[in-house]
């Protein structure tokens, strides 16, 4: 497996269930991610445009290859309806051989 194929997973967070579940389904029918775990119920504190927000988020971690996360953060970027969407590439270290192996298997764009 060269560096390319290494597994990566992004975080990012939605303003709503409905959007990571678009967005998240969009990654996945387009073979950008092998598959994205979404966490309702997160709640967000930070400074915006010099306002302290508070904001219940949705939280989603999107696991796919080292070669695609410039893909990936782009589509997100595309659908998110926020500008400045979170968007963070988590290097992996280790892991089941056949789960990484499944990650390249699912993010190869022909399923056969």
């Amino acid at each position: 497996m060269d560096d390319t194929d290494l597994p990566v997973v992004i975080y990012s967070t939605f303003p709503n269930l409905d959007d990571a579940k678009r967005i998240g389904g969009a990654l996945v029918d387009a073979r950008l991610a092998a598959c994205v775990n979404i966490f309702p119920g997160m709640v967000s504190i930070y400074e915006w445009e010099g306002a302290r927000e508070t904001a219940e988020e949705v939280a989603m971690i999107i696991k796919t290859r080292a070669r695609l996360q410039e893909k990936v953060m782009a589509e997100v970027k595309r659908l998110h309806p926020h500008d400045v969407p979170a968007l963070l590439v988590l290097p992996t270290q280790g892991g089941s051989a056949e789960y990484c192996d499944w990650i390249i298997q699912e993010t190869q764009q022909s399923r056969t």
